[in-house]
């Protein structure tokens, strides 16, 4: 049984208000990150850092234990990770120096707070700034080749001007995720850093959005067969209301997950599921106002092209 009940809502009639607010927001929230970039939080993968592993010999030490020391340092920000046997750990933090150095520092004020027995260096390495300049160019290179197969794919599976609608609310929500991200990332209300963890929740978000989108698209083409009298507006304001109910539940689910990972999931998947919370919103927001409703606006554009450029003779005779 559906939640939401039979619903007549009008998605389409506005859609100009929706696209000027969601423009407006993304270009703001641009000129604000372009301007206050030197406040990002940027993480190793990208600004070159220091990569060590430590074996703790009493194998019960956890990782907050782990993560209040490295904090009294002054690398509370650090990404730490258990791998291996148990007691091992892998630490990245943003010094650029000597890896040497460093990962000296850091096992010494390591041994001084859990014991000098307890407490050894099995590696380290840098991150070097090269690397990151790669891993960044890869992380963008990723968004790109998504894009493009994914309009490749709507393109094959409905028409171009579905997949070119289904592009163009995703870059709406990648866009306004990284601008609200990074805003609140600001504000010091969250530590969200940038890093390939954030990458792989905008690529994430992408694969949720589409899903999200090709549900909607699926009951516009079934409800063109069933209804051929019924204009576009009226065809995607029928489908988005009968899909209506799948899509808000569908998405509070997800965010219910997600709200358990911002609370619980602690500093290393903070950034990870936030930025997820906030892309899950807005493409659910995109999927009932944005996708359908640029399918109608670029449709009413070609149409009208046509229609000027039939010569004035022509449409006589």
């Amino acid at each position: 049984m559906d939640l939401i009940k039979k619903t007549n809502i009008d998605f389409v009639t506005k859609r100009n208000t929706y696209f000027t607010v969601s423009f407006a927001l993304i270009v703001a929230g641009l000129l604000a990150v372009v301007f206050t970039w030197s406040d990002t939080n940027l993480g190793i993968d990208f600004t070159g850092g220091t990569q060590i592993t430590v074996k703790f010999q009493n194998a019960s030490v956890g990782t907050d234990e782990v993560r209040s020391a490295l904090g009294s340092m002054g690398y509370g920000g650090a990404e730490l990770k258990s791998f291996g046997n148990a007691g091992e750990y892998l630490i990245r933090v943003g010094a650029t120096g000597n890896a040497t150095e460093v990962s000296k520092e850091i096992v010494e004020n390591l041994q001084s707070t859990f014991s000098a027995d307890q407490v050894t260096l099995l590696g380290a390495d840098n991150v070097e700034k090269k690397i990151s300049g790669e891993l960044a160019r890869d992380s963008v290179l990723a968004l790109v080749v998504a894009f493009i197969v994914m309009l490749l794919y709507i393109a094959f599976r409905f028409e171009f001007v579905y997949g070119l609608g289904a592009i163009v609310a995703l870059l709406h929500d990648v866009l306004l995720a990284f601008v609200i991200s990074v805003l609140f990332n600001m504000t010091g209300l969250l530590n969200l850093e940038i890093s390939i963890n954030a990458i792989a929740a905008y690529l994430t978000i992408l694969g949720y959005s589409i899903n999200d989108k090709v549900v909607v698209f699926d009951r516009i083409r079934e409800n063109r067969e069933k209804h051929k009298g019924m204009s576009l507006a009226d065809v995607i304001n029928l489908s988005i209301n009968e899909t209506l109910s799948r899509t808000i539940i569908t998405g509070i689910s997800v965010l219910a997950a997600l709200l358990v990972l911002v609370f619980f999931g602690g500093d290393v998947l903070e950034g990870f599921a936030f930025t997820m919370f906030v892309g899950i919103v807005i493409g659910t927001y995109s999927s009932i106002w944005i996708a359908s409703s640029f399918v109608i606006w670029y449709s009413d554009r070609i149409k009208h092209k046509k229609v000027g450029s039939v010569h004035p003779a022509a449409a006589k005779g």
